[in-house]
This record gives structure tokens, C-alpha cells and sequence, in this order.
């Protein structure tokens, strides 16, 4: 095997990259890297860090640029706060380009930034808070959402752990560790708050936030993933937020809960079940969820013409 298909095939299974290393002990020299890179054939992503193959999609070439960051800080860097909540899948923050990753404290941190998208910290963490996603040195689910939940506003904080429990990344039993590790940091006081907010049953973000502006405007569900069944056990439908007395359902329609005919089809099918068998339909994007009195007001209104039926 010759070397450019030997560091294909190490690329395969890097998210697109090849280091400077591998690229020697395939057999290429320093001058044959250096002039790969600058024929366009190899792309530059950090130090002694390259991508053969510049057709990546923009999902591997992200995490190629992740996992550039932590392999060309050295020894001991591994991914922090919003990078680590992504490799983890834990859904909840608004995607930036920026890398977060950490240094150990024993070394100097970068006086500059390496590139714009990179931003290096130097965070104490203990050894049993790192672990590897897919090679990938990064700070354990609960140690990372403990860390983010510190640095956001309430509602990304509650989708974070709502997230995180709903994947199972957080076993519900392991929130009570949560305290202990944000004691006496900043923004603990609220991060406490949040965590009694925190439910698994959310299955997105913009579930969580219809349910928060659900409780700040005082009309908060009565339950969750609600099963609606006929007379003969028979499942109508499930919805996001329910409302039992009133018979009322809230959806929160994100894009890719619909993103297919077919699943456009059968909502529509359920949806028709339900209303047939009585229940109140209402529907609420993302947009909706940033104006804080739209849903609660809507939802107020389905109640008191229920009561009026």
C-alpha cells in the first residue's frame, strides 16, 4: 500500500485529518507535505494538522477542526464547554464556528489566538472528569454540562440538561452531583435554579423553551409527551405538551421533527386522530418561543374557550 492511500485510510477514520506525524512515518517527506499543501492538494486546518481530502462535508470538517485543536495544543488538551457539549450530541446552545479547548494548568496558554475560531482556556479538571469521544479528548458529559450551565442565560441552561438527560448522556440520579461541582463558582446560585427545571422528557430545545414560556406566563403543561389513547387503549397520539382537563395539546414543530413528507403525512394523520377525538391542536415554532407572551397568551385562550365548550 502506497503512502497516499495508507493516510486515506488513517484520514477515514480521523474525521478527514492527517497529521504531520502519520504523514512522515507513511513514508512522505517534510518537502512532499509542505508542497501538498501548497499545490491545494492538502488543506492547513492548525499545526502540523492537514486535511487530504478538501470535499468534506461542513458536519467532518467541523469535527476535523476539533479534532485539530486538541492535537496540536499537545499533550494533555481536551475539548471544553460548547465543543465538548457538541461531541457529546448534546443539543441545546446555538452553534458557533468558535473551538473551545482546554490546556492543563502546568503550561503556558497561548499568548494569541493560533487561528480566529480557536479559543484556548486553562480549566482544572481532574483526570476521571476526561474522557475520549471517538479519539477525542474531551471533559465528561456531567463535568461539561456543569461547566456550560454556569455560563448561560436560564433557558440554553435548562435545554442543555434537558438534553443531556433525555440522551442519556446524564443518568437523573447523577444531577445531585451537579451542586458539589459548581459550588462557590460563579453563576452558581442560578445554575442551582435551573437544575429543578431540568426534564428529560423534552426531546428538543424548542420543546424546553415552549415549556419555559409555558411557566413564566403561569400556564405551565401538566405533563409531557402525553399519551392520548380511545376507549379501547388504542394510541391516538403523542404530544409534546398537554393539558389534561382542558384537552389540550402544544407542539413544538422544529424542522427536523417534519423534515420529510412522509413525516409531514403521519403528524397530520395523528394530528386529525386527536382533534376528532376532542383535543385542542396548537402549534408553535422557534420564533414563537422569542416573544415571551405569545404562547402563554395562546394557550391561556385554547383554555378558557375549552371551559366555555
Amino acid at each position: 500500500m502506497g503512502p497516499h492511500q495508507l493516510l486515506r485510510d488513517i484520514a477515514a477514520g480521523q474525521d478527514g485529518l492527517v497529521t504531520l506525524d502519520q504523514a512522515l512515518r507513511a513514508g512522505l517527506t517534510r518537502d512532499q507535505v509542505r508542497q501538498l499543501h501548497r499545490s491545494g492538494r492538502w488543506q492547513r486546518l492548525l499545526r502540523g494538522c492537514f486535511v487530504p481530502d478538501v470535499e468534506l462535508s461542513d458536519s467532518t470538517r467541523r469535527r476535523a477542526r476539533i479534532r485539530a485543536a486538541v492535537v496540536s495544543l499537545g499533550p494533555g488538551a481536551f475539548a471544553v464547554l460548547d465543543t465538548a457539549l457538541e461531541l457529546h450530541g448534546i443539543a441545546g446552545l446555538r452553534q458557533t464556528s468558535q473551538v473551545h479547548v482546554s490546556v492543563p494548568v502546568v503550561r503556558p496558554r497561548p499568548q494569541r489566538a493560533m487561528v480566529p475560531w480557536l479559543t484556548v482556556h486553562q480549566m482544572t479538571v481532574a483526570p476521571v472528569d476526561i474522557v475520549e469521544v471517538a479519539g477525542i479528548s474531551a471533559t465528561s458529559p456531567l463535568r461539561t454540562v456543569s461547566d456550560v450551565i454556569l455560563r448561560v442565560d436560564r433557558y440554553p441552561a435548562v435545554s442543555v440538561l434537558d438534553s443531556a438527560l433525555n440522551q442519556g448522556r446524564i443518568d437523573p440520579a447523577r444531577l445531585a452531583a451537579i451542586p458539589n461541582l459548581i459550588r462557590g463558582r460563579r453563576g452558581a446560585v442560578v445554575a442551582r435554579a435551573c437544575l429543578a427545571e431540568a426534564d428529560g422528557r423534552a426531546q428538543s430545545p424548542l420543546e424546553t423553551r415552549s415549556r419555559l414560556r409555558c411557566v413564566d406566563g403561569r400556564v405551565p403543561p401538566d405533563t409531557l409527551q402525553l399519551e392520548v389513547r380511545d376507549d379501547d387503549g388504542y394510541l391516538l397520539g403523542i404530544g409534546d405538551l398537554g393539558w389534561r382537563g382542558p384537552r389540550l395539546i402544544a407542539e413544538a414543530d422544529g424542522q427536523d421533527a417534519h423534515g420529510t413528507p412522509e413525516a409531514a403525512y403521519a403528524d397530520r394523520r395523528r394530528q386529525n386522530r386527536l382533534v376528532n377525538a376532542g383535543w385542542t391542536i396548537l402549534r408553535f415554532t422557534w420564533q414563537d418561543t422569542l416573544h415571551p407572551n405569545y404562547i402563554p397568551h395562546t394557550v391561556r385562550q385554547a383554555i378558557a374557550a375549552a371551559h366555555r365548550r
